[in-house]
């Protein structure tokens, strides 16, 4: 469980921020009964995840898992040591 970072990336950072505040602005404006104000807050929410894939995409998310190739228990012998321990 170590091994994971569960989206504590700069770039999951970045697009959770920027998508909040455009959640907040859209809740303020939907108070004040302001369509526009409204859908400018949903622009930004939208520009969260656009933010968010385009930083992943430069590097700053999570890095891609590598293959792990499984390994012998045990590592066959060569001749030269076969005939070494005979």
């Amino acid at each position: 469980m170590a091994g994971h970072n569960h989206g504590h990336t700069p770039a999951a950072w970045t697009g959770v921020t920027i998508a909040f505040i455009g959640f907040c602005v859209a809740g303020a404006f939907t108070v004040a009964a302001s369509p526009l104000g409204f859908w400018a807050g949903i622009v930004i929410i939208a520009l969260g995840g656009v933010v968010g894939m385009a930083m992943r995409a430069a590097g700053l998310g999570m890095p891609k898992a590598q293959p792990v190739r499984p390994q012998p228990a045990v590592q066959p012998q060569t001749q030269a040591q076969a005939q070494t321990q005979s």
